[in-house]
């Protein structure tokens, strides 16, 4: 409990969902896909002053605002484009989300923002936040074996053959025809 909000948890919420699926292929292999689904909920920065927390809840609070900071420092170091190093490493939080925030996946965030007049300054921050972390922008592809990609792009190669030759087909068909009728016969 803070004088902000009486029902706080004080904490940040992670909760993964690793999904596995796997797959006999055409070469009769087994072919695994994996992903996984990270749904976080982050505690708000509170100020000091204004939680009235002491003991314990203070330095929970100093806590969330340092893992806070960490994960705006990565968002901006990802957006910039010019950074060399993100730091994921400078807390846990951000090492949990590295391949959220800046790896090969979709991410979607969604701000909760009050509308009392007594939060406009963490309403703002939290708005300042998500707008930094919409700029990201992640590209996910399937990471696969050189060898099943290979094949995967083989198979789609002869599919497309294939439909090229019936069409081929079709339009000589369809050609004969012609000819036969301008010819007189049928």
């Amino acid at each position: 409990r803070t004088d902000m909000n009486e029902h706080s948890s004080r904490s940040h919420t992670i909760f993964t969902v690793t999904v596995e699926q796997s797959v006999i292929g055409p070469d009769k292999k087994s072919h695994v896909k994996m992903g996984k689904l990270h749904m976080v909920d982050l505690a708000g920065s509170e100020r000091l002053s204004k939680t009235g927390s002491e003991g314990v809840r203070r330095d929970e609070g100093a806590s969330i605002n340092r893992s806070l900071f960490n994960l705006g420092l990565v968002i901006s170091a990802l957006v910039d484009g010019k950074s060399k190093f993100i730091p994921y490493r400078n807390s846990k939080l951000t090492l949990l989300l590295q391949d959220s925030l800046g790896g090969n996946s979709k991410t979607l965030m969604i701000a909760n923002i009050g509308p009392a007049d007594y939060n406009s300054d963490e309403t703002l921050n939290t708005l300042r936040y998500a707008n930094g972390a919409k700029k990201i922008q992640n590209k996910a592809h399937i990471n696969e074996d050189p060898k099943d990609a290979m094949l995967r792009e083989f198979q789609k190669e002869i599919e497309r053959l294939r439909k090229n030759l019936e069409e081929d087909e079709f339009s000589e068909d369809d050609e004969s025809e012609e000819e036969d009728h301008e010819n007189g016969k049928k």
